[in-house]
């Protein structure tokens, strides 16, 4: 070992996996022979919902698996080139292939093990479902409804960049053309995943379009994101406990009125959340889509309590959903943007107000991820 390191003093960084990853990734390897054996029994082969299930945690797994068995495979080469340099000394042509080796390995050992890390993370099984986006103006009246507007154009405008699709389910217009508040469903791929973070208050600063003498103003609208729950879940719901009311929708500067009482209200008895749609002309969609927005608020009403119980996990900002929280600032006379939970600031913000939130969504990603791996590694025995 001496010899190897007086031929090769300064190894590129390659840090081993720590044991506590390494006995979590072994875990994934027997499970995988697990699940190919129970996949592979006649029994499970004709219950459809269980190998459906035991198929998709087949397909999980596998995939870390692979990777592990890939990061064992490289570690094993980089030992074995480490071993050839050793005894190279005579050979400087076997001393240069090795030593080549021994850096590809070491690059390819650090980009995997960044990999299996994320792969470990617990996932919130809600991040892959649809998700409604709610938006409130708050303090400042007219600016703060013509805020609430930006938002949304903000907001549908980065749907449109990831290809989802926002449609919306009901609104309450300003005066000026801005949101007292409205209700959006956003469906497509991993949509809470992305927008959970959003959540919070939301902070403005610029010269209202009303200002005459060039003040700044500061308002505030909040946001809210909440998972889309599955049909099932809202069929929970006690009847006896919901109020519905019917009503006559409006449409924008009095269009398109509806002449029958197609607009739907309903008032879990309860908690006393309401939802409302006003959206389709038929009051039977109306009605099953505010029960979906119903069951989301409760849902989220639901895990707000529960993460207000256990106070360890409610220490980050990231995704607490606490919606009293001032978690951005759009600085328009500096053209500044700054998410005050990560201390992230962005000097773009026009082309973040048109939809560009790819880098604000990827670094509260990011933060989380770190947050939880420090989590994992916390819990490890001794």
């Amino acid at each position: 070992m001496n010899a190897v390191t007086a031929v090769h003093p300064d190894q590129r960084p390659y840090d081993p996996m720590k044991a506590f990853f390494r006995q979590q990734l072994d875990r994934y390897a027997n499970r995988l022979g697990e699940l190919e054996f129970l996949l592979s029994r006649e029994d499970i082969m004709q219950d459809m919902q269980q190998f459906l299930v035991l198929s998709r945690e087949h397909s999980d797994v596998a995939a870390v698996a692979q990777r592990w068995g890939r990061y064992q495979q490289r570690e094993a080469d980089r030992i074995a080139a480490l071993e050839l340099l050793a005894g190279a000394a005579a050979d400087p042509e076997m001393a240069a292939m090795a030593s080549e080796e021994i850096d590809l390995a070491a690059a390819e050992l650090t980009q995997l093990e960044t990999e299996l890390q994320r792969m470990l993370l617990p996932k919130d099984p809600d991040d892959d479902r649809n998700a409604f986006l709610e938006i409130r103006a708050g303090t400042g009246g007219d600016e703060s409804a013509l805020f609430a507007a930006d938002l949304v154009r903000m907001y549908t405008r980065y749907c449109e960049r990831r290809g989802w699709k926002a449609e919306i389910i009901s609104e309450s217009a300003s005066e000026l053309g801005g949101f007292k508040d409205i209700v959006l469903r956003v469906s497509g791929a991993h949509v809470y995943g992305a927008l959970k973070f959003e959540s919070g208050g939301h902070r403005v600063q610029r010269v209202p379009a009303t200002e005459t003498q060039g003040r700044i103003h500061t308002s505030a609208c909040t946001v809210a994101v909440l998972a889309e729950p599955d049909e099932s879940v809202a069929v929970l719901i006690n009847p006896a406990d919901l109020r519905i009311d019917t009503y006559r929708a409006s449409g924008a500067g009095g269009q398109h009125i509806n002449k029958t009482d197609s607009a739907v209200r309903i008032t879990h008895l309860p908690t006393g959340i309401v939802a409302e749609c006003q959206d389709d002309r038929s009051q039977h969609r109306n009605k099953a889509r505010a029960l979906q927005v119903l069951s989301a608020r409760i849902q989220e009403k639901d895990r707000v309590e529960r993460a207000a119980r256990d106070a360890a996990q409610r220490k980050s900002l990231i995704g607490s959903g606490d919606r009293s929280d001032r978690i951005r600032t759009y600085n328009f006379p500096q053209g500044r943007l700054t998410d005050h939970r990560i201390n992230l600031t962005l000097y773009k913000l026009l082309t973040i107000m048109e939809g560009d939130l790819h880098d604000v969504v990827q670094a509260l990603q990011a933060a989380q991820s770190a947050e939880q791996l420090a989590a994992l590694e916390l819990g490890t025995p001794g």
